[in-house]
């Protein structure tokens, strides 16, 4: 049964992942190509929300209830283009990179995401608390949030 306040892309094995990350914990939102399970099996949890979930949905929906965290200088990391694709020849970032900036500035004061070599990305990822599985088709849809706290207000 949803519950008031949450939106209803955010499921209960999400919404519990989500509340016990503490400060400094990372999730990755991982696209449709991404070997979650793989990376999982070191440690860190999967959660599945493939299907019809997309990245920027779902980002958008956790950002309503994940803080940011402000005091690092990334609080959002994307996986780079890897050399010789069509796409860094061109010049150009992937398309939904810029929708991620749009949201991330819906709810926090600045846009500056971080860049990781692919397997470098992949590195990090086996160290978060959680990777979400989903149905994004985007090319370089990857993205590795940082929890901030959450300011209680007076």
């Amino acid at each position: 049964m949803p519950l008031n306040g949450i939106p209803f892309i955010i499921s209960p094995d999400l919404l519990h992942t989500l509340s016990s990350a503490g400060h400094g914990d990372e999730i990755v939102l991982a696209d449709a190509h991404f070997p979650t399970s793989s990376v999982c099996r070191g440690g860190c949890k999967e959660i599945r929300a493939d299907g019809c979930h997309n990245i920027p949905d779902l980002l958008d929906a956790i950002l309503k209830l994940y803080p940011l965290d402000p005091y690092v200088p990334h609080p959002a990391t994307v996986m780079r283009v890897v050399p010789n694709d069509p796409l860094l020849m061109s010049g150009q970032d992937p398309p939904i990179w810029q929708r991620y900036i749009e949201i991330i500035k819906k709810y926090y004061a600045s846009d500056d995401v971080g860049h990781l070599d692919r397997f470098d990305f992949y590195d990090q990822a086996r160290k978060s608390f959680a990777v979400v599985a989903t149905g994004e088709v985007a090319q370089y849809g990857n993205i590795i949030i940082k929890k901030g706290i959450v300011k209680l207000e007076s």
